[in-house]
């Protein structure tokens, strides 16, 4: 999973509420690593705005959805 391997985390560990406020690694490099990883994989584009309401993984799928991408598993 891209969170898992831009932020060092374990896969399992990634829930709907995993934030910055919750992962020391989630940091403002890493969450510009993590939009530009999700936007080659996906093909997607976000606006600046959707990159700044992400606060957490459930937002990042929400943002995606929109785009017309469901990653629920």
């Amino acid at each position: 999973m891209i969170l898992s391997k831009v932020l060092g985390i374990d896969e399992a560990s990634i829930t709907d509420n995993t934030s910055p406020a919750n992962v020391e690694s989630w940091d403002s490099f890493n969450g510009l690593m993590l939009v530009s990883e999700l936007e080659k994989e996906f093909n997607v584009k976000f606006t600046m705005e959707e990159v700044i309401s992400v606060k957490c993984v459930g937002d990042i799928k929400k943002s995606l959805k929109r785009h017309g991408i469901s990653i629920d598993e």
